[in-house]
């Protein structure tokens, strides 16, 4: 019944993957036998099984998953589907890009530290756009926010900068805000005690500064009682990367 079949040991060399290997596609059903022995559960393979074999090799050598690359051998939009890798790659790459900017400040400066102040704010009234994010989207879903916040005041000018909030404590899945004051505003900005510090340079390099503003608070005896504020001191489309000015403010647990 294997006549013109492959044994699963010689259609490995032949596609250049390993035994285990074509288990674990068989059981994703990626690429199933051609013949399975009932008594032994050892496979075969048709020849021409060889040529998804080694497009399977060669797609994972790339880096492409296995939910895509089964797109691809199912025709189900082959290249939809590598595109959509494609795109994935290029935002890690930028994502890793920009950590070994932040890294070379590092070496170059040693650990973030910054002047930090302790300051009073009013409550604002003010209008909110929020959406969830992840570590790797929220520079991206933050930048929507701003777009989205914009178009909801009412009428230019803005009263004051753009605030970014971020919780403190990022899990999986968290939800980012952006506010801008407007006296007809449906939300209101809490007011009360911050620590405050200044950043200059990348928004991507914020989260140097706000290691050293948080690191002063635990230096200090402070606790944080609440989402991280950006101020956008800088208008990003006319200020250099390295000259834009941002405020990042952290409140703190009134005393009793």
């Amino acid at each position: 019944m294997s006549e013109g079949l492959l044994p699963i040991g010689r259609f490995a060399r032949l596609c250049r993957l390993s035994v285990k290997q074509l288990r674990h596609y068989d059981e994703l059903g990626l690429l199933v036998p051609a013949r399975t022995d009932p008594d032994s559960g050892y496979r075969y393979y048709r020849p021409d099984q060889a040529r998804d074999a080694l497009s399977i090799g060669l797609l994972r050598s790339l880096d492409v998953p296995l939910p895509a690359i089964g797109r691809v051998l199912a025709g189900d939009d082959p290249a939809a589907a590598l595109t959509e890798v494609r795109d994935r790659m290029e935002a890690d790459l930028e994502r890793r890009r920009r950590a070994l900017a932040s890294l070379d400040r590092v070496l170059a400066t040693g650990l973030p530290s910054v002047a930090v102040s302790v300051t009073r704010e009013p409550a604002r009234r003010v209008v909110a756009v929020r959406d969830t994010a992840t570590v790797p989207t929220v520079a991206a879903v933050t930048s929507r926010c701003v777009a989205r916040v914009i178009g909801l005041v009412n009428g230019p000018p803005l009263h004051g900068p753009l605030v970014g909030l971020f919780p403190l404590d990022l899990a999986d899945e968290f939800t980012v805000g952006v506010v801008a004051g407007d006296p007809g505003g449906d939300e209101v900005l809490p007011g009360g005690t911050f620590a405050a510090a200044t950043h200059t340079g990348p928004y991507d390099q914020i989260p140097l500064t706000a290691h050293a503003l948080l690191a002063w608070c635990g230096d200090h005896g402070h606790t944080p009682s609440g989402a991280l504020r950006e101020v956008y001191l800088s208008d990003p489309g006319t200020t250099p990367p390295e000259r834009l000015v941002t405020q990042l403010m952290v409140p703190l647990e009134e005393a009793p």
